[in-house]
């Protein structure tokens, strides 16, 4: 599939802003069955851009400085991307979730792709027993990884509702796990506050699904805005898997993986500091097209 993807993130203050210094993390990532074809940032009204270097997780980080005063800034990122992913099956030959377990915490790879930098707590994903309790019927140690993924995934995507209004981009997962109703990014958090209880290495992803499904299949939850999903190492001949506690899906030829981080904190497509007074609101709006060849 080759997707055009058009991300506008729309800032309009109070009053006016005399310097805002942004991190952007727009620019989506190379990553196993997906390729950058190409990228385009535009910013308005115009700001200095520079590459900077991703402090933690996976991500394309661009540093916008804008020193002259704003009312209203808007940031376009436009980019095209290949992806080439199958849905993944378990096979008798996966490893099972203990052996996940014993194989992350033996690796010595020092890269940020390293599955032992993904088994503890993180700053916006502590270790919770009620929340390793839910998901340990799904994690027995001698089960097989990928069926065990998929099964968690499920069961959250079951019992949790999607409801907008229940959360807030800083809501903790103990407390969208207590209403068991929130937004793509509780329930990536919540699942990865489970695997993580379980000794397993899980990663956030943050990312896009398409807008409009193919003819006959049902729209996913999350189009129209970044989206968020769970990535479970399941071992050296595997690799990151990822799974979609919201739609109780995999991830495949529908997902396009921006940043991978430990949680959303290091990979927030925009975060920074802004210098001035009165109120911000902030709008974002997300079209995933498939491009008709």
């Amino acid at each position: 599939m080759l997707y055009d993807i058009h991300h506008t993130t729309t800032f309009d203050y109070g009053a006016q802003v005399k310097f805002a210094r942004c991190n952007l993390r727009l620019e989506p990532i190379d990553w196993p069955g997906q390729r950058l074809e190409s990228y385009m940032l535009r910013v308005s009204p115009a700001g200095r851009t520079a590459p900077a270097r991703a402090e933690a997780g996976l991500a394309n980080v661009t540093r916008l400085t804008v020193d002259e005063p704003v009312r209203r800034l808007v940031i376009e990122s436009i980019a095209r991307v290949t992806v080439d992913r199958l849905v993944p099956f378990p096979e008798p030959g996966d490893p099972t979730l203990g052996e996940v377990a014993a194989m992350a915490r033996a690796s010595r790879d020092l890269s940020p792709r390293c599955p032992a930098g993904y088994l503890f707590p993180s700053p916006l994903i502590a270790l919770d027993r009620a929340i390793g309790a839910y998901c340990a019927p799904d994690l027995d140690p001698a089960r097989n990884a990928l069926e065990a993924g998929i099964a968690l995934a499920r069961r959250i995507q079951h019992d949790f509702e999607f409801d907008p209004a229940a959360t807030l981009v800083d809501t903790p997962p103990h407390e969208a796990f207590a209403k068991r109703r929130g937004v793509c990014q509780d329930f990536a958090q919540i699942m990865i506050a489970g695997l993580r209880a379980a000794g397993l290495p899980a990663a956030y992803a943050s990312g896009y699904i398409r807008t409009l499904p193919p003819p006959g299949q049902e729209r996913l939850v999350g189009a129209d805005a970044t989206h968020a999903w769970v990535l479970l190492w399941c071992g050296p001949a595997k690799g990151w898997v990822g799974l979609d506690p919201t739609n109780g899906i995999w991830m495949a030829s529908d997902h396009i993986v921006m940043a991978v981080g430990r949680d959303y904190a290091e990979i927030a497509p925009v975060d920074g500091v802004v210098l001035g007074s009165g109120a911000q609101q902030m709008d974002v709006s997300v079209d995933v097209a498939p491009v008709e060849e």
